[in-house]
Parts: structure tokens; C-alpha cells; sequence
């Protein structure tokens, strides 16, 4: 273990050097005024588990239905996105990539190309003979490196993974529709569901095509990961990130204060962890990991799509579930990021905020009323709630989708916005944010034609560092948010702010800083509900509550400049039917169990803007 580490280490310490230049690159930007919307995370029948459960959408249907084209689902039935989105991410399991579609094609065309590279990677096969009864079974072609098959035939290999590549080329039309290059990392599932993270190169084949994925048949290790992608930087001249997913599902360990070899984290760590992590994917169909309401108990907006029941944890010992959720949730892995950037002066969880869908089925939707689910067993289909595969379909949520400020829809703008962190979540609903910090915002600035102007003039947007404050002078921030156009109306605004304490104690409040309806607080400072128009029988709701369009400018009453801190903002909307209660009405549903949820209170999360008593 000592040599491992030494050169883990040897590795991070160049890696440094490469952050100052890196970052440099993205500073001498104009402002982005224009909002992308994206889905980071689409699987289709390129991955293992996809193909084995059905799903035979390839990456063209997946891109073509993103672009806002009709598409035959994998159940026979029509899908379309009601607006295209700008952008996505194809994110097939970079373990067995196309593996499962290869067989298939290979029995059916056993003399060509494909077939016979098929044929050419079964002698390599690490188990030695595999019958043809397991071969066709698929049995040895499971998505995940638990099942301990893998094929590492390198010409096999790079044929897939330039039919990817090739792909992504072909559908990326600049300033129409960015098709990232992209696959997922997916560490085993023999310590649990593991740290799995969403590769994203901004380049084109000519670059990406020097490179095989990194897999967890090389490693299981993060540290490994990101060591493969700064080696892809230094030879290729390119450009990648790693995007974190389902913290919410990973035992305590993506946001852990130890590394992969269980030692304490280190400055090296912290560094190229932010270099390569700008970004986090903070909710998806597995559940929302934004916080947790045993963590942050005073909010009543945390409990939202949570989804911590799998894999027997409702009945694990609590006080070992209780220790790992600080470091599962976003929330408080921005607030151990406070922490561990006082001790070694880089914080490794400094990250901005997007949302996915990890859809299995290369439909990438999050909208309620259209949802098409996880895998096949969830597209739409009378029993779908109740089938079960690693969850009861009706515990998936419909999320989410990635909005990103960029100055224009080209793989370089959107991939700069993203390093940058000038994006935000949603559940699906696609409400407009601007989010800026500073010290001299005016309280008319939020209400003026030129307040995106003035938010970058006079201070930061969402993913950037307050600078040092006058003497006496709180920030200031400035937020508007608008509803989804074809959409509901907004609930509220709220700052989350979370900060270490001077005694060393880590804290967050809610602030409720833009309220629709002129609601004030009660006599015990609560804010009374918003109210409720959702119509359970016909699956509707009335904008007649809430607001199309908040703002405001708010300065923190409690600002200590001795304190780190962020802030980010979340934007609520008045409550709406889930898609569960469109399927009760589409299908005739008499029947649903009190347990499963019929409305929904849908959400952005914008990056957050941080304060540091050192300035930055």
C-alpha cells in the first residue's frame, strides 16, 4: 500500500500545477446570457443493464428524442419531449460498453464485423471457456464488476467506444444541440452501491478516440479515476470532468472525510477532486440528495423524494445510518467542505449543483406528465408503480434536468459554464434562476431591466467566490426566479446558508427571502402554507396560488467575516400533481396505497457562491 499511495501522491502534486493553468483558461469570459437545458445522464442498450432488462433505444434514439424528435419507446409505445432540450450526455456503464448489444447482434449476424469481434473477445474472456448456453443467456454480460466477467479485448473494446464517439460527432450541431462525449464510471457493488460518477470530455473523436474508458476493472478507486483523466488532459490537450451521482445511495462514502485507502484527506486530495468535480448531480429518478430531514431537521422543504430504503437500510442499525448521512447529501457535504478548507486551505467539496436523470431507457424526461421511468418495467403501463426491481417503481422520482448560463449552445461554452459553476438543478420543471453575490446591490436592482448587468458588475454570479468585504459590510445577494413557462407558479425563494462557526461547529439556516401572495410570518416566525389547488381526481392544478415571478435583494443579518460560508438558493413551486397521480387518472387506478405520494412541491437548486475570510 505504501508504493500505491506514494504514487498517488507523486501524481497530485503535479496535478496542482496543471489546476492554475486549467483554471485560467475559463476567467477571461463574457457574460453568459443565454439558459441550456440538459441531461448529463442518459443510459440506452449500450449498457449492460439496460439491454439485460429490455431496453434496445441505442444511442441514436436517445439523442434524436433529446432533440425533441418522436421515438418508438421500448415498450412500443410513442414518446416525445413536450420542448427539446440543448444539450446530453449519453453516459452508457463504461464497464462491458455495448457488450450485451454486441451478443445479440453476433447471434443474429454471426459472420460480420461486429459478430466476429464478439467471437475474438470470447477467447479472451478472463473465466476461460464459456459455453454457448451462457453465451446465450447473457450471463456473462452484467453492467456492474461484482458478476466478475469483464471483456479486455482491446480491438473489441475500441470498436464500441468509437461507435460512441462517432455517435455523439454525428448529433452535435453547434449553436442547435451539444452531444457531449461522455460514459459512466461504476465502481463495484461489493461495498454497497459505490461512488458511481458520469465522464464528460468536451472534445471531440479525435481527441476522445486516444483513450479507452476507465473502468472498475482498472479501478475502483476514485483517486485512480482521476489520475486517468489528467492523463487524457496532459496527452490530448483535452478537456474532462467527473460528475458525482446519488450520493444519497452510497453507504457515507462520496462525501467521506477519508480517502480510498482510508487515509485522512490532504490538500493533493482536495485539489484534484475540485479540479475534476466542479459539478454534482444532486437529483435524479433515484431520489433527491440535496438534504435529509435527520440533518437538517428545522427545514420542512428537506424531506423531499427521499429515497434511503434500499438495500435494507430502513432496517439497518440506526446509529450507523445516522453517521453516514452527513455524507451522502449536498447540504452537508458543502458544509464538511467548510470544514476540511479551514484545516488544509482547499476545500474538495466546493462544487456546483445540476440535476440528471440516469434514465435507463434513453428517454431522457422529468416531467411529471410524461414521465417514462427508469427502466422498461417503469414506462408507462398500468401495473408500472407497483412493479419492483431494486425499489417499488412509485419511490422513483421524476428528476431532473440541468440548466446551465452559457454564451452559447457549443460543447466549449456549455463545458465552460460547467467548470465554472454558473448552473443549477431542477426536479424537471424548467424555472429560470440568476443568483449573484456582492457587497453593493441596491434593493431596486432586482426589479431593474439591466439586473443581470448589474449582478455581474458589481459582484459574482451562482458558483463563484465573494471577494473580501468592506469594513462593516454584509453580503448582499441578489435572486430572481421565474416560473417554467408552460408550468406552475412559485411557492417561494429561500437561501440556504451554511457556515463554520467560530468555535468550529458546522451550521445552516433557511431563509425564506421571496414569498408569494404576501404571506407573512406567524407569531412563531413560521410562514404559513401556500395552499394546495391539485385536483386528485383529474390530475390538474390552478395557478390562482403562488407568483410567476419573484425577486429580491437580501443581506445576510448575521454575517460574521471571520466565518466561512456559502449560500445558494432554492426556488420552490406551489404544489402540482406527481406522476404518479397522472398515471392513477390515465390508467383508472381505484386502488393506491396511502404510502405512495400524489402531489409533489418541484424545486431548482442554484450553486452555491462562497465566502472565505481569506477572500477567495
Amino acid at each position: 500500500m505504501t508504493k500505491v499511495t506514494s504514487q498517488r501522491l507523486n501524481f497530485i502534486v503535479i496535478s496542482i500545477f496543471a489546476l492554475v493553468s486549467h483554471s485560467a483558461r475559463t476567467t477571461a469570459l463574457e457574460e453568459p446570457t443565454q439558459l441550456y437545458w440538459g441531461d448529463t445522464h442518459v443510459h440506452t442498450t449500450l449498457s449492460g443493464d439496460a439491454f439485460q432488462g429490455g431496453v434496445r433505444l441505442s444511442p441514436e434514439d436517445a439523442y434524436r428524442f433529446a432533440r425533441g424528435e418522436a421515438v418508438r419507446s421500448n415498450s412500443g409505445q410513442n414518446a416525445q419531449l413536450q420542448r427539446p432540450l440543448d444539450f446530453a450526455v449519453i453516459a452508457d456503464h463504461g464497464n462491458n460498453l455495448g457488450a450485451a448489444f454486441a451478443r445479440d447482434r453476433f447471434q443474429a449476424e454471426p459472420d460480420s464485423a461486429l459478430g466476429q469481434l464478439w467471437h475474438m473477445a470470447i477467447k479472451k474472456l478472463i473465466t476461460g471457456h464459456i459455453d454457448k448456453a451462457a453465451l446465450k443467456n447473457g450471463a456473462l454480460l452484467p453492467a456492474h464488476r461484482s458478476w466478475q466477467i469483464s471483456i479486455r479485448n482491446k480491438v473489441f473494446r475500441q470498436a464500441l467506444w468509437h461507435r460512441v464517439t462517432e455517435t455523439a460527432d454525428r448529433y452535435n450541431e453547434p449553436g442547435e444541440f451539444t452531444a457531449f462525449i461522455g460514459y459512466e464510471w461504476t465502481p463495484s457493488f461489493e461495498e454497497g452501491y459505490g461512488e458511481h460518477r458520469v465522464v464528460v470530455f468536451a472534445d471531440d473523436r479525435s481527441h476522445v478516440n486516444q483513450v479507452l474508458p476507465f473502468t472498475s476493472y482498472d479501478s475502483a478507486n476514485e483517486e485512480d479515476l482521476w489520475s486517468y483523466l489528467d492523463r487524457y488532459e496532459l496527452n490530448t490537450g483535452g478537456r474532462v470532468i467527473s460528475i458525482p451521482h446519488n450520493s444519497n445511495l452510497t453507504s457515507g462514502a462520496m462525501f467521506a472525510l477519508k480517502d480510498s485507502f482510508g487515509f485522512n484527506l490532504t490538500a493533493r486530495y482536495a485539489s484534484i477532486r475540485a479540479r475534476f468535480e466542479p459539478i454534482v448531480e444532486v437529483t435524479q429518478i433515484k431520489g433527491d440528495s440535496e438534504s435529509h430531514p435527520f440533518l437538517s431537521p428545522d427545514d420542512a422543504f428537506a424531506d423531499y423524494e427521499t429515497w434511503d430504503g434500499w438495500r435494507g437500510w430502513a432496517t439497518q442499525d440506526s446509529v450507523v445510518r445516522e453517521a453516514m448521512l452527513p455524507h451522502e447529501y449536498a447540504r452537508s457535504a458543502l458544509k464538511l467542505g467548510l470544514e476540511v478548507g479551514s484545516s488544509l486551505g482547499i476545500n474538495p467539496f466546493k462544487f456546483g449543483m445540476i440535476g440528471s436523470t440516469d434514465s435507463h431507457t434513453g428517454l431522457a424526461t422529468a416531467d411529471d406528465d410524461n414521465f417514462w421511468g427508469k427502466s422498461l418495467p417503469a414506462e408507462p403501463s398500468q401495473d408500472r408503480m407497483f412493479n419492483k426491481i431494486a425499489a417499488f417503481n412509485w419511490q422513483m422520482n421524476a428528476a431532473g434536468y440541468a440548466g446551465v448560463w452559457a454564451t452559447a449552445n457549443t460543447r466549449a461554452a456549455i463545458f465552460e459554464a460547467m467548470l465554472r459553476k454558473e448552473t443549477y438543478a431542477t426536479t424537471g420543471p424548467r424555472i429560470t434562476v440568476r443568483f449573484f453575490g456582492g457587497y453593493a446591490y441596491q434593493t431596486s436592482n432586482a426589479d431593474e431591466s439591466e439586473m443581470v448587468a448589474i449582478g455581474y458588475a458589481r459582484g459574482v454570479p451562482m458558483g463563484g467566490d465573494l471577494p473580501a468585504p468592506p469594513p462593516g459590510v454584509a453580503p448582499i445577494f441578489m435572486i430572481a426566479a421565474s416560473k417554467d413557462p408552460l408550468g406552475a407558479n412559485l411557492d417561494r425563494v429561500q437561501i440556504i446558508k451554511g457556515w463554520r462557526s467560530s468555535d468550529g461547529q458546522l451550521q445552516e439556516k433557511v431563509f425564506d427571502v421571496a414569498v408569494s401572495n404576501n404571506r407573512q410570518p406567524d407569531g412563531s416566525g413560521k410562514l404559513p402554507e401556500v395552499g394546495n389547488t391539485v385536483d386528485l381526481n383529474h390530475a390538474s392544478y390552478t395557478n390562482t396560488i403562488g407568483s410567476p415571478y419573484l425577486s429580491t435583494v437580501w443581506r445576510d443579518p448575521d454575517f460574521d467575516p471571520q466565518q466561512p460560508a456559502f449560500y445558494y438558493a432554492r426556488v420552490i413551486q406551489i404544489p402540482t400533481p406527481r406522476w404518479t397521480l397522472y398515471d392513477k387518472v390515465r390508467f383508472q387506478i381505484s386502488d393506491i396505497p396511502v404510502e405512495i405520494p400524489l402531489s409533489t412541491q418541484e424545486r431548482a437548486y442554484t450553486s452555491p457562491i462562497w465566502y472565505s475570510p481569506s477572500g477567495g
